[in-house]
């Protein structure tokens, strides 16, 4: 039955960014990440739709982008997840703020539910937190990877959503979505989801009457997706969150998972996308995010589309975020 159900945790988090080049450059080269895909927008196949996780492409694991060139930047606020939260190893805590210091990002820390935080923002303003968490340790590590095994990120920890009230997302989250609540600390409540052994169980709400609305573009999160095991269950989901007034969309086949969509209580889009079939349906696992791939409706336009699409690998002004040896 769906009210045994609930939401395992985080599948993927979509945000905007500024730049193709200068985000794919970022991410590979500081943060050490995998681009495990790729391809573009389905509402605008001439815009970049990149995919960043693990060496597999793991749910739990996936920070994906629509860069647009020289996009002005937007205002994280209300309405908008404003942080998006990777596990470390605990140890690594001093490697990563000794890193992101030299790469002149300007890290600041802090202790949240006795986890030590590093927060910082990526080159085009998207709010990023990595959180030393005990016990995390990556599953599948980037091969060639400029940061060392030790210290590579294990996938998310967290997100965190800014909202004026909380009373019904509260509602939705726990009797909806089966989340727990999991600790308060001050204005910031966090919610735990199903699957503790898994990347991405939790979510945070920072509540604040006064905060400004968020404003979309660069640097700012599209929407978020959470976990389900597959198109069944989906399906229970879709189900169950009609039943509860949500103005849930038809299930939608994004290729490397099939998705619902809707209107979280203080307008955040949600996604519940499914497990499968992942990101090796169309390219070997260990070619994943070498080549271009289209969905099918698209490649009659291929040509059109390769040269339409920015360069993502380029020099100039990137290289001053490539890493020092070691």
């Amino acid at each position: 039955m769906v009210d045994n159900f609930r939401i395992s945790g985080i599948h993927h988090i979509t945000a905007i960014s500024s730049g193709a080049a200068e985000n794919l450059s970022f991410y590979e080269n500081v943060l050490g990440l995998r681009l495990v895909k790729q391809t573009v927008n389905f509402d605008d196949p001439r815009t970049w739709h990149l995919y960043y996780g693990d060496d597999a492409g793991s749910p739990g694991t996936i920070l994906t982008f629509f860069p647009r060139e020289q996009l002005p930047k937007g205002r994280p606020g209300a309405g908008m997840v404003t942080a998006i939260g990777f596990a470390i190893p605990r140890h690594s805590f001093y490697y990563w703020y000794k890193r992101l210091q030299e790469k002149g990002l300007s890290p600041e820390g802090e202790v949240r539910f006795n986890d030590p935080v590093i927060r910082f923002t990526d080159p085009h303003g998207l709010p990023l937190e990595l959180i030393g968490a005990a016990e995390d340790r990556p599953r599948h590590i980037r091969s060639g990877s400029p940061v060392p095994q030790e210290n590579a990120i294990a996938g998310f920890h967290s997100a965190t959503a800014l909202l004026h009230h909380l009373e019904d997302a509260h509602t939705l989250l726990t009797a909806g979505m089966g989340m727990t609540p999991a600790g308060r600390a001050e204005n910031r409540f966090r919610f735990r989801m199903a699957d503790e052994q898994s990347p991405g169980h939790y979510y945070d709400i920072l509540l604040d009457v006064n905060a400004e609305q968020g404003i979309p573009g660069g640097g700012t999160v599209h929407h978020i997706a959470f976990r389900t095991e597959d198109e069944e269950t989906q399906k229970l989901w879709q189900g169950r969150l009609r039943e509860k007034a949500m103005a849930v969309t038809e299930v939608r086949d994004r290729k490397y998972f099939r998705s619902v969509y809707f209107d979280s209580p203080g307008g955040i889009l949600f996604e519940i996308a499914t497990d499968g079939p992942g990101f090796a349906v169309d390219e070997p696992a260990e070619a994943l995010g070498e080549t271009l791939q289209l969905p099918v409706q698209y490649e009659l336009m291929r040509a059109d589309i390769e040269n339409r699409l920015p360069p993502l690998r380029s020099g100039g002004e990137m290289e001053r975020l490539l890493p020092k040896a070691g």
